[in-house]
């Protein structure tokens, strides 16, 4: 006789499919709280700027200056709060949603189920993404006309007041004048000084704003002033002098010139037109005569090039174009150190704290751009190393507080 034993075979390895099966339901739990704190912390500073920053014009109003062109500049200017806003409240936000989860216990249990901490601080970048998007649009499509609608309603007085305010375009170039000896065959031209010439904006079409131009002579000495209300491009370009330069033409509205002679004497008469001839196409004028944050990426880019093209360079411009472009990279170091408030040092503090924390590093990270963007233009240091300096230490900082925790 013979005894069988039917033994049952036992599976060492456990079961994992329920959390396989849980984890995309984990995924757009944490990812929707992270996007509606998000939103609701953006939304709620650029809400108080707005009102702040209204409260602020009524101070200037006066009888060309009501308040309702008040109103009109700031919601003119409202794209360009938001944008400013947009990182610090990432920051805000995603230490608001993942702390709510944090004080359900939900981060733990999720943890306690096998869920990474940079699984975890994955999906809450996901949601970040979409306002790195979204202020990408910002600065290429809605801060240059905004802008600049805001500045044609803006109090003229109040502008004109601040003495430290540099606006629109200074140049000094070359005037030349026919050379008597030239023929038509071989036309040349004689040097006739220089002029000190100053547009105030330009619109897209290369349409000018106020001009203003100083005419010296040899010597150096002031011959005449003119001023102009605008002036309007001539769709064909004008043809280029003997020198080879000037080659684009305005016709210039509603001149005063000031005339003064070698004795002294001052004479000054109105002309209803005349011209200007300047190197450059309109287009190039629209981004010489555009301060830098008036700029999207695209045109800030086109304005590095032109100013290379002439042999110069603007240290404002490039250090805007760079922090534009870089902009994406500061939003996403900002939340992995929000990540890093929740799963680091400060994990058993309250929700209360982390948000003080949170904005106090926010507005510290806000004013160290703005220092080494200053030290890149006092010392001439690269604009990029300057503004990408602050990214890497952000981050760096974040990885290192995370990974400590795991």
């Amino acid at each position: 006789m013979s005894i069988r034993f039917n033994l049952a075979k036992s599976n060492p390895t456990p079961n994992i499919a329920p959390l396989a099966d849980t984890m995309p339901l984990l995924a757009r739990y944490v990812k929707l709280n992270a996007l509606l704190a998000i939103i609701a912390a953006v939304l709620g500073l650029w809400a108080l700027q707005v009102i702040f920053s209204y409260l602020s014009e009524l101070d200037s109003l006066s009888d060309s200056y009501t308040m309702g062109q008040a109103l009109k500049y700031i919601l003119y200017r409202s794209p360009y709060f938001l944008d400013q806003f947009i990182p610090t409240g990432a920051l805000l936000g995603a230490v608001v949603g993942l702390g709510l989860l944090a004080n359900k216990s939900e981060l733990v249990v999720m943890r306690a189920a096998g869920v990474s901490i940079l699984r975890i601080v994955s999906w809450v970048l996901q949601p970040a993404l979409l306002f790195v998007i979204i202020s990408l649009v910002i600065n290429q499509f809605v801060l240059p006309t905004s802008n600049q609608l805001a500045h044609a309603v803006s109090n003229d007085d109040k502008t004109s007041s601040l003495v430290t305010a540099v606006r629109g375009y200074w140049t000094v170039q070359p005037n030349y004048l026919p050379d008597p000896a030239s023929t038509p065959e071989r036309p040349s031209v004689i040097e006739n000084g220089k002029d000190v010439l100053y547009i105030d904006y330009a619109d897209t079409n290369g349409n000018l704003g106020e001009v203003k131009r100083w005419h010296l002579d040899n010597k150096g000495n002031l011959e005449s002033a003119i001023r102009a209300d605008g002036g309007i491009y001539q769709p064909q370009p004008a043809d280029a002098d003997a020198a080879g330069l000037y080659q684009y033409e305005w016709r210039l509205n509603n001149m005063t010139e000031l005339t003064i002679n070698q004795g002294r004497d001052s004479s000054q008469r109105h002309k209803p037109a005349d011209t200007l001839k300047l190197p450059f196409a309109p287009k190039s004028v629209y981004l010489l005569t555009r301060d830098a944050d008036d700029l999207s990426l695209t045109q800030l880019y086109e304005h590095r090039q032109f100013m290379r093209s002439q042999g110069g360079r603007s240290l404002k411009h490039e250090l805007a174009f760079w922090q534009k472009l870089l902009s994406p990279l500061a939003i996403l170091s900002l939340v992995i150190v929000a990540c890093s408030f929740v799963f680091g040092s400060l994990r058993t503090h309250s929700l209360g704290l982390r948000i003080v924390v949170a904005l106090l590093f926010g507005l510290l990270f806000s004013y160290i751009q703005d220092l080494v963007g200053f030290v890149s233009l006092a010392t001439g240091i690269s604009p990029l190393l300057m503004v990408i300096l602050p990214i890497i230490g952000s981050a760096a900082l974040g990885f290192y507080l995370i990974n400590r925790q795991m």
